[in-house]
């Protein structure tokens, strides 16, 4: 047993967590040049503990998960829960005081950790970084391992990277503190992570990203002016959100920071959790900075958990379901009104359109509809948005400077005049909109296309002008596979059946130019087995992550 204190990491004398490694941890992943900077025996006896503490209540949430798709599918539709009624109704209760660097997120780019991403997004100009570790970043073990490396080089600023082309990319401003606030996002409870095991048992993916990450730069982040700050994805109910705020619980104990120091905004991205709103920021209100509208991966929750429930829940091609849809509009209108009386963040969705300066009229027409979206955001009472693109920062900006003016978000503004409604948070039946031919296609090719990507290790694809991630190749899929089961119509009166689906991707598919060392066989083979299947895979990304990269 140690007896020395570890003045740099903070851990009470006695503890084993002061350099001695934990015989329990097994590394399986292949070799990733400097990872013995993030392996550290403390590093990984830190996640061993998290992993023991709390991998049974995360197995438990996630049958509970199961249960409740079940019982969605027979025919209950979800609602808000009548057990905590007295938490929506106690007006006496708010979040945590802004920390720094989150009071003013006018504007938040996305992104993978990569070496050039991690630059480009720090140099952007804008309030803040989500640094992806989940949808837009493929979990291979290089992938996981140097992600943490990059953003651990950000904050000590000795982070630069040349291309093959040699241009040199390196940090501007002075201190950390003239950057974008980083916000760390790790991946979902769903999630193993199969190259790190702790007794035997592989570590949810979660606890390895918020681990390695916390356990290295919270103390540097703080001395820096700024914290340890993520964004929690995919949580289905406020007993996730509990479970994450008693990991932060145990994790500033260990390390012996100061309780509520972490901050975490939490993205709204299933249908679940649009009914327990107030309820996940009561369970972080310690830890919480505010809630997101994820707006893709709660399209794609809402065709998940609705697939097989008929005409009522089915959606027209993917193109077509904008923010205007009542239930998207129902849905982000709920979404402030919970944040602002609850003094949190509301931060709006992702602007996915990727600038093409080789065709000035249609990059013209794709920023005024990126303003548009953005300005409706604002006026909604949004305080931020996202964006995907660095050129797209200075558009979402200066639609956030106009609303804003001169205060760094507009809290008080309180959206009284929404009521919490669940039958128009479930009225997808009045998206309007047809399934079509293209539609269908489309669907098709960023299916495959995405996937050949994220098994190359590029879990963020730049597709006819959009950047996209897991979540709109889970749309894409998830349509697919619902407009079969349900015998949709397309506009033109042709049943959508899985023989005509086949036959359109294979035509598809035969478009799509190879190359050396592409992975299209591989993602053909997990795209038709998630889209054409009889069965439903919740995530797309657990089959192709067990079949090939582990």
């Amino acid at each position: 047993m140690v007896t020395t204190s570890d003045s740099r990491t903070g851990f009470a004398a006695g503890t084993r967590f002061a350099g001695e490694s934990d015989p329990g941890v097994t590394v399986k992943g292949p070799a990733v040049e400097r990872e013995d900077e993030v392996l550290t025996p403390e590093a990984l006896a830190f996640v061993a503990a998290l992993h023991r503490a709390f991998a049974p209540r995360r197995q438990e949430l996630l049958q509970r998960r199961q249960a409740r798709r079940a019982k969605i599918a027979n025919g209950a539709d979800p609602g808000f829960l009548p057990e905590t009624r007295d938490v929506r109704e106690d007006f006496s209760w708010s979040v945590a005081t802004l920390a720094p660097g989150l009071e003013d997120r006018r504007v938040e780019i996305t992104g993978p950790c990569d070496r050039k991403m991690t630059i480009n997004a720090l140099n952007s100009g804008a309030k803040c970084w989500m640094a992806d570790l989940e949808d837009s970043s493929t979990p291979n073990w290089h992938n996981v391992v140097d992600a943490q490396l990059n953003l651990r080089d950000a904050i000590e600023r000795r982070i630069d990277f040349t291309s093959e082309q040699g241009k040199s990319y390196r940090l501007t401003g002075e201190t950390l503190t003239d950057l974008p606030t980083i916000i760390v996002r790790p991946r979902g409870w769903h999630l193993a992570e199969l190259h790190l095991r702790v007794d035997g048992l592989p570590v949810a993916g979660s606890l390895v990203d918020f681990g390695l990450y916390f356990f290295h730069n919270a103390h540097r982040l703080l001395e820096l002016g700024r914290g340890p700050y993520f964004y929690l994805p995919k949580l289905e109910s406020h007993l996730e959100a509990r479970l994450w705020n008693d990991v932060f619980v145990m994790a500033q104990d260990l390390l012996g920071i100061p309780q509520g120091t972490i901050r975490a905004t939490v993205l709204i991205e299933t249908i679940t959790a649009a009914f327990e709103m107030e309820e996940i920021l009561y369970e972080l209100r310690h830890h919480s900075s505010g809630l997101n509208a994820g707006r893709w991966d709660y399209i794609f929750s809402v065709i998940k958990n609705f697939r097989e429930r008929g005409p009522r829940f089915v959606l027209p091609d993917r193109d077509q379901v904008t923010m205007t849809a009542p239930f998207m509009r129902a849905y982000t209108e709920l979404l402030v009104r919970t944040c602002h009386r609850r003094s949190a963040s509301a931060i709006g969705g992702m602007a996915a359109f990727i600038p093409n300066r080789r065709d000035p009229e249609a990059n013209a027409a794709a920023l005024e509809k990126v303003r548009a979206d953005k300005t409706r955001e604002a006026d909604d009472g949004f305080d931020g948005s996202w964006v995907a693109h660095p050129d797209l920062v200075p558009v979402a900006m200066a639609v956030f400077d106009e609303t804003l003016g001169g205060v760094p978000n507009q809290i008080d503004k309180q959206r009284e005049d929404v009521v919490p409604d669940a039958a128009a948070l479930l009225n997808v039946a009045a998206t309007l909109g047809d399934i079509t031919e293209t539609g269908i296609r489309k669907n098709l090719e960023v299916g495959v296309r995405y996937l050949e990507s994220w098994l190359r290790g590029n879990g963020a694809a730049a597709i006819n002008n959009l950047m996209e991630d897991a979540a709109t190749a889970e749309i894409s899929r998830s349509q697919i596979w619902q407009w079969i089961k349900s015998g949709s119509k397309t506009a033109d009166g042709r049943t959508v059946t899985r023989e005509w689906v086949e036959a359109l991707l294979r035509d598809e598919y035969a478009r799509m130019e190879r190359f050396e060392g592409d992975r299209f066989e591989d993602a053909l083979s997990v795209f038709t087995e998630c889209a054409l299947g009889e069965d439903y895979p919740t995530f797309l990304t657990l089959p192709a992550y067990t079949r090939f990269l582990v």
